[in-house]
């Protein structure tokens, strides 16, 4: 999937259809005078729904679409006949994407499991015909009701990326090229930061046929939450990862405070995110030495204070079974 069309926000009116109205008739047939009334309901408005499709992994078919709109219910008919129904609307979308309601903010549902259906508008109900109206004393009532009206409301879409692992590192930390490695994505690799555009997903093949999801989340830098750069955009699909893996390269100026610029950011953001399961990872670290590696893990012992930490190397293949293995471990304690 190329950059362009990985589409994770849209904005849609929604509207269902307005239900039929009563038919008001009465009854005409040879020989019968009084045939009394006979006017069906009106049919129900369409409805719109909203439907969970695991085959999608991005809002992109939605990206042009600004209205949906139900089908109208047809008005009831003599001989007591109903009205049509109208079509309903269904709106296919991935899962772990977030329906808001555009006037209030307010998050209305999540769809997160496949062929999941929520209704966004219901249709309006069809009106009653004359021939519920009857009675002793007023026997050919010419009234019906009318049809219910629509609905309408104004909705975000915000897909939040489901993975189990989620890469979180400044730019040019390595992250796309852990992740082609790892998986057989093919995310853009260059040696220039913000190369990732958008979020990357891939699966990572484990032992005995297992696997898991991993997510490359575009680079974050100081100020992210507050909207520099391009990742703060993007750190709403970290809140899905059970696991955060942070990578910060072995060439870094302070390993410690790159970390810790980057957990400062997801707390900003949104402090829920610290409760989640965290592995640091020392890339590129086949630029170290064996002493030099020595040497930097007595300061990490004491930086990161029982965080989890290994050493890995992309291009090298050095460390990468043992942080599946990690991974793994910590995605099924």
């Amino acid at each position: 999937m190329t950059e362009g069309n990985f589409v994770d926000y849209v904005k849609i009116y929604v509207a269902s259809g307005k239900g039929g109205k009563g038919s008001t008739h009465l009854h005409r047939e040879k020989f019968i005078e009084k045939g009394g009334p006979d006017g069906g309901d009106g049919g129900r408005g369409g409805h719109v729904y909203i439907k969970g499709n695991k085959n999608l992994w991005t809002l992109f078919h939605l990206k042009f679409v600004r209205h949906v709109k139900a089908g109208h219910g047809g008005d009831g008919g003599s001989a007591r006949s109903t009205g049509a129904d109208g079509e309903d609307k269904y709106l296919e979308v991935p899962l772990g994407t977030v329906v808001k309601d555009k006037e209030t903010g307010e998050v209305l549902f999540e769809i997160t499991e496949h062929d999941e259906v929520k209704i966004l508008a219901k249709g309006g109900k069809g009106g009653l015909g004359n021939w519920h109206f009857r009675s002793s004393t007023n026997q050919t009532p010419r009234y019906s009701q009318p049809g219910m009206p629509i609905q309408e409301v104004d909705i975000i879409l915000e897909l939040k990326v489901l993975a189990d692992v989620g890469l979180v590192g400044f730019p040019n930390a390595g992250k796309s090229t852990l992740l082609s490695v790892l998986t057989s994505a093919k995310p853009k690799i260059a040696d220039y930061p913000f190369t990732t555009l958008k979020p990357n997903l891939g699966i990572v093949a484990y032992r005995d046929f297992q696997s898991f999801v991993m997510a490359d989340i575009p680079g974050i830098i100081e100020g992210a939450a507050e909207g520099k750069g391009l990742g703060h955009y993007f750190l709403r699909h970290i809140e899905r990862n059970s696991t955060l893996l942070f990578l910060v390269p072995a060439d870094a100026t302070d390993v410690k405070k790159e970390y810790e610029i980057l957990l400062d950011e997801l707390r900003r953001y949104n402090p829920e995110m610290l409760d989640k399961d965290r592995l640091i990872v020392i890339s590129k670290s086949d630029m170290l030495d064996e002493e030099l590696k020595a040497e930097m893990k007595v300061e990490l012992d004491k930086a990161f204070k029982g965080t989890p930490y290994m050493f890995i190397s992309s291009v090298a293949q050095q460390g990468l079974q043992e942080l599946k293995d990690k991974l793994w471990k910590m995605l099924n304690s």
